[in-house]
């Protein structure tokens, strides 16, 4: 139990601080090679703030361990909306301006519904996770094809800043990414082997794990770079952070797991986790799309997201012991 505990306090900072290396590694990379700042931030920025959630599930998956993946990706989801976005906007008010993200939102809420609506019979299968991987290639085509219609979008204009403001070469940048990606590998396959052991030890199921511990955790990254964006009045980088995180943690999270073994869950996790999971993103589109004007996430709506985390968490906690 010493060496779980351990191997959680460890492998989460450790995750957090690899995931932002890889990020930036990534970013500037592929910005030096001339790749449109607008996609780099709706789709490499979004593949790296999730990484740690890929990682952490296939490794899960592998294990046998397809409740602690899938839990990992909803608790995930709930943490980026709730804690992230909540407090993000307690410190400064996110205003969303960007048309990209703007259409994101549908999207994601599309993509949430089918996934939910895949749990009805309490099964992530081959086929369902199939159907994830290929809407997610058909996401990348688009967020492609975006980027090269709308360059201008404040969204890419946000990015582009962000790397020219970045002083160093190609080189340290490519060390950056290698071992950024090494670590988020070691420190994803020691947090679910602590996780796990932790998990059996109390004798709480590993999905509630994955909503909880391992959730939150691998949401960290989100928190710290939306909280970055918005004080440096990015809050285009901020909202299209958590869209962009909540569209690969839903396709591919999940899909990747399903791929290596199908998932089955009770019908708790349907109509309590998933079901939150879809309302919170209904409330995320009512407060982003806006009616008059740009959509805004004030200080109320703020404190009304991290509360709704506090209490969700609190629920799973009281539920288990």
């Amino acid at each position: 139990m010493i060496w779980a505990t351990l191997a959680i306090l460890v492998g989460l900072p450790v995750l957090i601080w690899s995931a932002e290396r890889f990020i930036h590694g990534a970013s500037f990379t592929a910005g030096y090679f001339g790749i449109s700042p607008l996609f780099i931030g709706m789709f490499i920025i979004g593949f790296g703030t999730s990484a740690p959630e890929i990682i952490v599930s296939i490794f899960a998956a592998i294990q046998g361990n397809g409740g602690l993946a899938l839990g990992n990706a909803f608790g995930s989801n709930i943490t980026n909306i709730t804690l992230v976005l909540g407090t993000t906007a307690l410190l400064s008010p996110i205003i969303v301006k960007s048309d990209i993200v703007r259409k994101e939102l549908p999207i994601l809420l599309a993509i949430t519904f089918f996934a939910v609506w895949q749990l009805l019979d309490l099964e992530i299968s081959h086929d369902d996770a199939f159907s994830l991987l290929g809407i997610f290639v058909l996401l990348i085509s688009w967020s492609g094809w975006q980027a090269f219609k709308q360059p201008k979008d404040q969204l890419g204009k946000e990015v582009a800043i962000e790397l020219t403001n970045s002083q160093l070469q190609l080189k340290p940048h490519l060390i950056w990414l290698a071992l950024g990606l090494i670590l988020l590998i070691v420190s994803s396959r020691v947090l679910v082997w602590g996780a796990i052991e932790v998990a059996q030890y109390f004798k709480v199921s590993d999905v509630i794990i994955g909503l909880t511990i391992v959730g939150i955790g691998t949401s960290l990254p989100e928190l710290i770079s939306s909280i970055i964006a918005v004080r440096k009045n990015e809050h285009e980088l901020a909202i299209g952070n958590v869209v962009g995180s909540n569209l690969f943690n839903t396709l591919a999270v999940v899909g990747i797991a399903g791929v290596i073994q199908p998932v089955q869950v009770d019908a708790t996790f349907l109509y309590r986790d998933g079901l939150l999971m879809l309302g919170l993103t209904v409330a995320l589109l009512i407060f982003c799309l806006g009616i008059r004007g740009p959509g805004k996430i004030n200080r109320f709506k703020g404190i009304a997201l991290v509360l709704c985390f506090v209490g969700y968490n609190l629920y799973l906690v009281s539920t288990q012991f």
